[in-house]
């Protein structure tokens, strides 16, 4: 008797171990249950928020040309509307604006002395490059003129570039036969340059007026440079030595400076000289260790 009630006694535990287990079972589930629910809500109030996509950061430019080149050159253009900015024509009269975003914009140009058509033009930016906004300049007055000639001979004149300073800048370059012409250019005075690798000009550079009528026969002979080189050499010094440098100055005395890379013999030539300079020269001995000895007498050349 007292064995079977021990384990009458015992029972009730055991039950209840079980009834405790299913509680926490049922718990479990049910937090499951909610968290899944959770995860329901989340998910229907992400798709009914979504945001729109960003803006694009592409950006696109605005650009033009504003001919004559005399009238063109070192305009100064204006940009207003969906944002501001000014710009200045090159010396061809082309002008551009990077950086802009899509909208609605006016470009605006102006030079003293000049008129300008049309004197202001609407542009719209919409995903995409805007070119060839381009704008006529007309001298004050309505009146313009023009500045030509010829560098001979052709082999010489052809490709020459021809700045024209003055009362406006501009650039052009001369046809095959040496021919060139500034247009668009109202009165005052201007001076006409040419240039050429290889070449130089008689004369350098010439002072034109306009005045109420065109300039013709602003003409320029176009010589060719011929290289020059200066050949040195020198008596060994009466020490040893590993080898000798070599240094050049435009100014007798003072300031030389060293042509060789590398130490030389007892010669030594120099093929980056110009026309019409003059260059002094000195050399100094370098022995084994790098000792360098002072200033050879200097010796001068003249370059015709």
């Amino acid at each position: 008797m007292r064995r079977k009630r021990n384990e009458h006694q015992a029972w009730p535990l055991a039950r209840t171990q079980n009834r405790s287990s299913r509680a926490c079972i049922g718990f479990l589930l049910a937090g499951m249950f909610a968290a899944l629910a959770l995860l329901g809500g989340c998910s229907g109030l992400v798709s009914g928020q979504a945001s729109p996509p960003p803006p694009s950061s592409q950006t696109h430019s605005i650009a033009g040309t504003i001919s004559p080149a005399a009238g063109g050159s070192g305009t100064t253009v204006a940009l207003s509307g969906a944002t501001s900015a000014t710009t200045t024509t090159d010396s061809a009269g082309n002008y551009t604006f990077t950086g802009l975003a899509n909208g609605t914009y006016a470009v605006t140009p102006s030079h003293t002395g000049y008129t300008f058509t049309p004197s202001v033009q609407g542009v719209t930016v919409n995903g995409a490059n805007v070119t060839a906004v381009s704008f006529t300049a007309t001298p004050q007055g309505g009146q313009s003129f023009s500045i030509s000639g010829t560098i001979s001979p052709a082999a010489g004149g052809s490709g020459t570039t021809v700045a024209l300073s003055g009362a406006t800048s501009a650039t052009t370059t001369t046809d095959s036969a040496g021919n060139y012409t500034f247009t668009g250019l109202a009165n005052g005075t201007y001076v006409v340059t040419p240039s050429h690798t290889g070449y130089t000009f008689t004369p350098s550079a010439q002072s034109v007026t306009v005045n109420g009528a065109n300039v013709t026969a602003v003409n320029f002979s176009a010589v060719p440079q011929v290289p020059h080189s200066v050949l040195l050499s020198w008596n060994a010094s009466t020490s040893t030595v590993s080898g000798y440098n070599v240094y050049r100055s435009t100014v007798s005395g003072t300031q030389y400076a060293k042509l060789n890379s590398a130490l030389v013999g007892l010669a030594y030539t120099d093929t980056s000289v110009l026309n019409g300079k003059t260059y002094f020269y000195v050399t100094t001995a370098v022995d084994a260790n790098g000792v360098e000895s002072v200033y050879s007498n200097e010796v001068s050349a003249n370059i015709p």
